[in-house]
């Protein structure tokens, strides 16, 4: 079911028009080979969905499904296994340590997936409003796990604080802050190869370039990557993105329960916002990583909020449709409509009847049991 656009104007909207000609450093080398040597390893899906493209008034549709990442039902793992494997490049052979992390539900699974993968213990410290069974699947993988009475950026103070006084210890964290900077550029890096498998996708099916890029935004490290990919710095006299033609339009979307994104880029400023329960669990977050933040706030065209109902409804559509999104995933078609159907948003994003549209479903079913 479409939203009207007299309800997609009550949606909360950002919109930085000079988004598309701002640069940066691009993603290094290394990381998809990296990944393409880990066991299990195959490129997630890129589903085209034509009655979408025929919905939203645009030429191509296309999610990417990260339902089942390297035996993840979603993407973090990408950027864990990478953090972790240039953690331990730097230790004594044989030494074993434990990975210590704070989670709303799925970056937590990963580092002990990768802690059990590696012969490594795992401490995970799971905020209040994670799902007992995301929190058993965290369990299942073999890590200690402690339940914080508060939200994520208090599970994150605890995981840090037994971070610093455990032995043999070592934070793996996916947002920062001044002073943590180091692990949580490792995690951004580990997701170029969801991108650069997007790239790869996209020209096997003809479509060229991506027109327009929606991201779910937590901490802000995935939209961090995105902005990364395709604003990165293009060979002399090439545009910026990957592919001929200009770079994409790159939308940002989060819940309303927690939209620190959004908040601060309608301030100018990082902002901390109080959060709700919502069923976009992985996106309860009320601060951006400070490394994030300056790529968002130049790198972002728009930003926009969704309510747990356009999120659920965007859900039982990709279901029915054959793609196995959970809530956090969903919210990018959530966003896509809420964006395409009002006339000046859909003008700010530069959205045509030719445009390519790239959903990001960044977690399966699986991965959170409210869906």
């Amino acid at each position: 079911m479409t939203e009207t656009s007299a309800s997609a104007r009550t949606t909360p909207w950002f919109a930085h028009p000079a988004a598309r000609t701002w640069t940066c450093a691009p993603a290094p080398a290394g990381v998809r080979d990296f990944h393409a040597s880990l066991p299990g390893y195959a490129p997630t899906p890129l589903t085209e969905l034509p009655s979408l493209a025929a919905e939203l008034g645009v030429g191509r549709v296309f999610v990417k499904d990260e339902s089942a990442r390297l035996g993840l039902p979603a993407f973090k793992v990408l950027g864990t296994s990478w953090a972790v494997h240039r953690l331990l490049a730097g230790r004594p052979a044989g030494e074993r340590v434990e990975f210590v992390t704070a989670t709303d539900g799925n970056h937590g699974r990963a580092v002990a997936r990768e802690a059990r993968r590696l012969g490594h213990g795992a401490h995970v410290f799971v905020s209040q409003g994670v799902h007992p069974g995301a929190a058993a699947a965290i369990e299942q993988e073999g890590a200690r796990v402690t339940r914080v009475a508060g939200d994520y950026d208090r599970a994150v103070r605890e995981a840090a604080a037994a971070a610093r006084t455990t032995a043999h210890a070592v934070l793996v964290q996916d947002t920062a802050w001044p002073g943590y900077e180091e692990v949580p550029a490792l995690i951004v890096e580990g997701y170029a190869t969801l991108f650069a498998e997007v790239d790869e996708q996209l020209a096997a099916a003809g479509a060229g370039a991506p027109g327009l890029v929606v991201v779910p935004v937590g901490v802000g490290s995935l939209a961090q990557a995105a902005v990364t990919h395709y604003r990165g710095r293009p060979a002399p006299g090439t545009a910026p993105g990957t592919g001929p033609g200009p770079a994409p339009a790159l939308l940002a979307v989060e819940p309303t329960a927690a939209a620190p994104a959004l908040a601060s880029l309608t301030r100018g400023e990082p902002v901390t916002v109080p959060t709700r329960t919502t069923a976009m669990a992985g996106l309860n977050c009320g601060t951006l990583s400070s490394l994030a933040w300056p790529y968002l706030r130049d790198g972002l065209d728009a930003a926009t909020a969704v309510p747990d109902t356009a999120a659920a409804t965007a859900l039982r559509d990709l279901t029915a449709l054959g793609v196995p999104s959970g809530p956090c995933g969903a919210a990018p078609l959530a966003a896509a409509r809420a964006a395409l159907t009002d006339p000046d948003r859909r003008a700010a994003l530069t959205a045509t009847p030719t445009t390519t549209v790239v959903l990001l479903s960044t977690e399966g079913r699986g991965a959170n049991p409210h869906g």
